[in-house]
């Protein structure tokens, strides 16, 4: 079995485990070979990390350490979902990345550059994927970013 948490520890990282959803959906859902996943924020030991906003009390690496670690997140909930069986995984299609950011901020592409690049470090050609970064007012628990993805998966 090719192992996501392996991969993972093999870049000197720690997979998570899964965050638990705290409101009224689930963490991720199959449907006709695509695994979507809900958002996942920057967490260190279960709490909330990078709280605040891009370009007013974050700095851009602050921005880019936190998409990495939702990112992170994002690969224990697939780790979970698909049993920690990367054979399974035909690759990532979609990453979303959200930023909390003041209204002049414009490097919203750099600091999703730290999920997307985590992505293809872990996963290699299968974590290439489309992406969007859209900057917003405000994200939950006042993290300064929040990603999704959806995964083509093999039953």
């Amino acid at each position: 079995m090719d192992s996501l948490r392996a991969r993972v520890n093999a870049l000197g990282l720690t997979l998570p485990s899964p965050s638990q959803p705290i409101a009224n959906y689930i963490n991720h859902v199959a449907s006709h070979h695509q695994l979507f996943i809900s958002g996942q924020i920057p967490l260190v030991d279960g709490k909330p990390a990078y709280v605040g906003r891009l370009g007013e009390t974050l700095g851009d690496e602050e921005g880019v350490r936190a998409a990495e670690l939702a990112a992170l997140g994002l690969l224990a909930q697939l780790s979970d979902a698909l049993g920690d069986d990367l054979s399974r995984l035909v690759r990532t299609l979609r990453l979303g990345v959200f930023i909390a950011a003041s209204s002049d901020f414009q490097r919203h592409g750099m600091v999703a550059n730290g999920a997307s690049n985590l992505l293809v470090n872990v996963l290699g050609e299968k974590g290439r994927h489309v992406r969007t970064a859209i900057g917003v007012a405000s994200l939950p628990a006042g993290v300064a970013v929040e990603v999704d993805a959806v995964f083509e998966v093999q039953p």
